[in-house]
């Protein structure tokens, strides 16, 4: 393998390439844009951070938020301390440390456009706005608008979610996630150096209709929103189905993060996953194996076995945790009141803020501890005189 030509230099594919070009294979990076915004709150959790060091310990401009304040309608607000803190960049600054650094391991990074990729032989032709190249391998990091039909993920209009924002000046050293009634989505305030990053995602519903949830609520808040810069971002956000089928290799190709659909159904988040794809992508494309399809067949059994099943199985669970309903009330509203009133819940809510807590393993944990939660409220509510004894563990 001489040349493998990465079509795309967001953080997936900036990371994919750092890791081949420090390999010794040449590697080239083709973006229009090379680092740009997004509206998306530009969080790492712990999970990603703790794996991959290098994402904290950089000179990079970096918000560590430890508090975070969740509110769901009929349930108010509770504050949300967290062990592992957040941590926020600007996606500018994110994205032009992930390309610097590929450029430090030896990676080429042009800035121009993949117009038209054809197999030649065993490899690939590949049509850019600047002229043509020749590269043994493809690894496609194009994201969720990805113009190469042929490769990548096939995102039909119910496996995506909208995601969009303005950037307010301000400061605050907290995150705020407000959900909405009938809504497969939040509003979020994630604070950035220098600004806040106001937003909301959606699935099932118009941009327009999303757009104008969010300035209804900024307005509320008393959030001068008027003549600030506004964002917009197409999401993958895959039903079940879609998981059953998705396109994550092919004939002399791999995807990663976006545009291979791996992104969190429930939260939106997907810096993670395309890092740890794309990390999953060179491991096997520098694998021993002998051939090129045996290398395929190996990353798509290893984006399994690490995350896509626990996606998949998230998916599953994504509209009961946003329209579902539990003990006579919505589920956010008493993820709000469970989170303020019940330890154990609480514990819960800090793992699947760090990302340590698997969707697979969720029910479980939670059936395990109800009887315990449920305790706890009652006591915290002031009922203990009516509670005879400690029901369960």
């Amino acid at each position: 393998m001489k040349r493998v030509a990465v079509l795309g230099g967001g953080p997936a594919g900036a990371f994919a390439a750092a890791e081949l070009a420090s390999a010794g294979i040449r590697t080239v990076v083709f973006d229009e844009k090379l680092a740009w915004e997004k509206p998306c709150g530009g969080g790492l959790t712990y999970k990603a951070y703790h794996q991959y060091p290098f994402l904290i310990e950089n000179d990079t401009p970096k918000k560590l938020i430890t508090e975070s304040v969740l509110a769901a309608p009929r349930a108010g607000e509770v504050n949300l301390r967290l062990r592992e803190p957040l941590l926020i960049y600007s996606r500018l600054d994110l994205n032009r440390m992930l390309l610097q650094r590929a450029e430090r391991a030896g990676a080429w990074i042009e800035k121009a456009r993949v117009l038209e990729m054809n197999r030649a032989g065993s490899g690939w032709k590949l049509r850019t706005s600047t002229g043509i190249l020749d590269a043994d391998f493809c690894v496609v990091a194009t994201g969720a608008r990805n113009p190469l039909r042929e490769v990548g993920t096939q995102l039909r209009p119910e496996d995506t979610m909208s995601a969009l924002g303005y950037y307010i000046p301000g400061n605050q050293e907290r995150i705020d996630i407000q959900f909405l009634p009938r809504l497969e989505g939040y509003i979020w305030v994630f604070p950035r150096c220098g600004h806040l990053s106001i937003g909301i995602c959606g699935k099932g519903e118009p941009a327009g209709s999303l757009r104008k949830r969010l300035e209804t609520y900024m307005t509320e808040k008393g959030i001068a929103w008027k003549g600030a810069p506004f964002y917009s971002h197409l999401l993958p956000s895959l039903e079940p189905s879609g998981w059953k089928c998705n396109r994550v290799a092919g004939d002399g190709w791999l995807a990663v993060g976006d545009a291979a659909g791996l992104v969190d159904p429930i939260t939106g988040e997907g810096l993670y996953y395309a890092i740890r794809s794309a990390d999953l992508a060179a491991k096997a494309l520098l694998s021993e194996l002998g051939c090129f399809a045996e290398k395929v067949q190996a990353y798509r059994r290893m984006l399994r076995r690490d995350f896509a099943v626990d996606l998949e199985f998230g998916s599953r669970l994504a509209k009961r945790v946003f329209l579902g309903r539990f003990l006579f009330g919505t589920v956010p509203a008493r993820m709000v009141q469970f989170t303020r009133r019940s330890p154990r819940f609480c514990a819960v809510m800090q793992d699947l803020f760090a990302g340590t807590q698997p969707y697979l393993g969720l029910r479980r944990r939670l059936m395990r501890n109800l009887n315990g939660s449920l305790y706890e409220i009652a006591m915290n509510l002031g009922l203990g005189r009516l509670v005879p004894g400690k029901v369960g563990g």
